[in-house]
């Protein structure tokens, strides 16, 4: 048997199985070893699709021997080759720094239950970025999404259980929205296959069902994406979940999102339908311009750090709403390159808060006075990070914005393209403060160097490094953005 042949569906059941493995044996050290092994075969399998790509356009993986549009169809091309990379590099990673985090912030007894939760959030997470069938997007949503909100829940402060509680509501209703978009264009096309449909739907566009479909549809992940004003249950899932669950979703979760709104405007419906004839984009670009300046004003009045960079992810969706909004090729490249440069970002972030978590049960703006003398390896970090997320140059941030303004000069946008730098100064005045407080303000007394552990140290420096490398070595991230968007755009290199 060949292994790479059947990688596709490896990534996704293997995940699924290694959650049912650690149930069974009910040992949490080696729940957390099951983790970090099936995420270092996710790393790999990643590496190995994106290589076999560069011989094939698209690998096409047909499930129980019946050939697509009758049977289910797994089919990764370059965008799905990102997707998967983005959450084999945050599961490897984040799995690294649990060890010990799971151990501080979660109890006992519900460890084990933590990482198969997560094993399963991340096997939903790659099913929907593979899948080409529109139902299972649903399904594998589902699934994300179930396990995302215990994940949540599992937070040692009581307001997590209602952060979770909130998730699961506005979820539900994302979700419902989706499911009810899916089943209308079933019943006007008869067929589930994102391609198969893409064919079928041209002959029905004029009909109000499809219309609505695409309504809900994009609605339903509106609400998944924290699309404002949808972005509710964001804030308070971040500030008080368990940091490697915010660690993960940050990183993650919104992108997958955004990843599924791209797939059916693109790839289903396509460019004139969705952009032009309703036309989603003058919609994408208002609520993307509106998303990057009311995320990055509420940022700057927050005290709560992880708070703070909720918001601050509202903001930098709402970047990428913005450069899809161009409906042009820069404009889609601009979005694919900053849903990957955003996940190192807010990986870094949130890793560092976590650390700082660890130590002090806080990410109170309080708690950091001086914390740059007395864990100056986890504040150097965050400033990496908090630097990329200001965009300064040569750091993967500042690769995104740069292709993003570009884009916006191209389409004689230029008060957009000075909306970015206005964000910028936002930004920077909210990463700011917290730079001030932990570097300029006086350590207080009896507090000496904290020791952190080294498996969490290495992660989060993993994560900021790699802010600088995609800073300055853009082919991996650029290249397999502008492959991917030559295919959804159907241009021929």
């Amino acid at each position: 048997m060949n292994l790479m042949m059947h990688l596709p569906v490896l990534i996704v059941v293997l995940p699924l199985l290694a959650g049912a493995l650690i149930v069974l044996f009910n040992h949490r050290k080696g729940a957390w070893l099951i983790t970090l092994l099936t995420s270092i075969f996710l790393v790999y399998a990643s590496v190995q699709l994106i290589q076999m790509l560069e011989q094939v356009p698209v690998i096409s993986y047909t499930l129980g021997g019946w050939s697509a549009p009758l049977g289910i169809e797994l089919r990764i091309d370059a965008l799905s080759a990102l997707m998967v990379l983005i959450l084999a590099i945050s599961a490897f990673l984040v799995s690294i720094y649990a060890l010990k985090s799971v151990e501080k912030e979660i109890s006992e007894q519900n460890q084990v239950s933590f990482y198969t939760a997560l094993l399963l959030v991340i096997a939903g997470l790659i099913g929907i970025s593979v899948t080409a069938d529109a139902f299972n997007i649903f399904v594998f949503l589902e699934i994300s999404s179930l396990s995302t909100y215990a994940l949540i829940s599992m937070g040692r402060d009581r307001r997590a259980l209602h952060a979770s509680y909130h998730y699961l509501i506005m979820g539900t209703i994302g979700a419902t929205f989706i499911l009810i978009g899916i089943g209308f264009m079933y019943v006007m096309t008869g067929t589930l296959n994102i391609e198969d449909l893409a064919k079928r739907l041209p002959a029905v566009s004029d009909t109000n069902a499809i219309r609505a479909a695409f309504a809900f549809i994009t609605i339903g992940v509106g609400i998944k994406a924290a699309m404002l004003p949808l972005h509710q249950w964001l804030p308070n899932a971040y500030a008080y979940s368990p940091s490697v669950v915010s660690t993960f979703l940050a990183a993650t979760a919104t992108k997958v999102a955004v990843y599924v709104l791209i797939r059916f405007v693109l790839s289903l419906y396509g460019i004139e339908f969705s952009l032009v004839e309703m036309p989603f984009n003058n919609l994408l670009m208002i609520l993307g311009t509106i998303g990057v300046l009311a995320g990055s004003v509420y940022a700057v009045y927050q005290s709560n750090v992880k708070r703070m960079l909720a918001y601050s992810s509202v903001a930098q969706i709402g970047y990428i709403l913005l450069a899809i909004g161009l409906a042009s090729q820069p404009g889609f490249t601009a979005a694919l390159l900053h849903m990957f440069n955003h996940a190192l970002i807010k990986g870094t972030l949130f890793m560092a808060l976590g650390l700082i978590f660890f130590r002090f049960a806080s990410a109170e703006l309080s708690v950091m006075s001086g914390i740059g003398k007395t864990m100056p390896l986890t504040m150097a970090a965050f400033t990496i990070g908090g630097l990329s997320l200001i965009g300064v140059p040569g750091t993967a941030g500042f690769v995104s914005k740069w292709y993003l303004v570009t884009a916006l000069l191209d389409a004689s946008l230029w008060p957009l393209a000075l909306l970015i730098l206005v964000a910028s100064i936002l930004t920077l005045i909210y990463v700011g403060r917290v730079i001030e407080v932990a570097y300029f303000k006086p350590v207080p007394e009896g507090r000496t160097r904290q020791k952190v552990p080294l498996t969490m140290i290495v992660a989060l420096w993993i994560f900021a490094l790699s802010n600088i490398y995609f800073g300055l070595e853009t082919d991996i991230s650029l290249g397999l953005s502008s492959l991917a968007v030559n295919q959804l755009i159907g241009v021929t290199l």
